[in-house]
């Protein structure tokens, strides 16, 4: 059983200069266009309500949001440290254009440059899985991510789809995770997920 124990909110950066110093590999980024559901899965998956804040307002948080957090795995009794890192929301219509600029730039230097990345985490609404914004968001991440690097591709909501829509989305996207952050299903399984890529034990998924 792996279970996440502690979870702390470490700073803010708007950029990939500012962000903190990190000693080895182990960054998983959690990345999604605005009001998919991204903040209160982190709190979920942390089992933290308040640790990612819950905006009312799509596309209102700017800043990437680094947080401490510590993995155990209950029957060995080894931990894992890891930094999750919350990027700003992307694709909301009322934002301007020169903050979604702002945005794709800083996506793409922290892709580009920022070697402590492991994970990154694609959250997608699963009632909306064709979306064009979440297409070329998957198809920059997969152009450009190292050999070392791994990408999740998680659809939120789904206690919104009735068990036949499940399934079709299932069938299309069979590497994919299925969560539902208010029933909290899918979580221990995204956990485990997160540890073993980060102790590299890939064939335990």
């Amino acid at each position: 059983m792996i279970d996440i124990v502690d979870a702390k909110f470490i700073t803010s950066a708007p950029n990939v200069k500012a962000a903190p110093e990190s000693e080895e590999q182990n960054e998983v980024v959690f990345m999604a266009r605005s009001n998919v559901g991204k903040s209160s899965l982190l709190n979920a998956l942390t089992n933290h309500k308040g640790l990612a804040k819950v905006s009312s307002t799509p596309g209102k948080t700017k800043l990437i949001n680094y947080f401490d957090v510590t993995f155990l795995d209950r029957d060995t009794s080894n931990k894992c440290i890891a930094k999750f890192v919350d990027l700003p929301g992307f694709g909301y219509a009322k934002v301007a254009k020169s903050l979604k600029h702002d945005w794709e730039k800083n996506l793409t230097d922290y892709i580009a440059n920022r070697q402590e990345i492991k994970i990154f985490i694609h959250l997608i609404d699963c009632r909306h899985p064709h979306l064009e914004i979440d297409t070329s968001v998957s198809d920059f991440l997969f152009k450009n991510i190292k050999e070392n690097q791994y990408i999740l591709q998680i659809f939120t909501k789904i206690d919104k789809l009735n068990q036949k829509e499940q399934n079709a989305l299932r069938r299309e996207f069979p590497n994919a995770l299925m969560v539902s952050s208010s029933k909290k299903r899918g979580m221990n399984k995204i956990v485990k997920v997160i540890y073993n890529i980060l102790q590299e034990k890939i064939d335990e998924n």
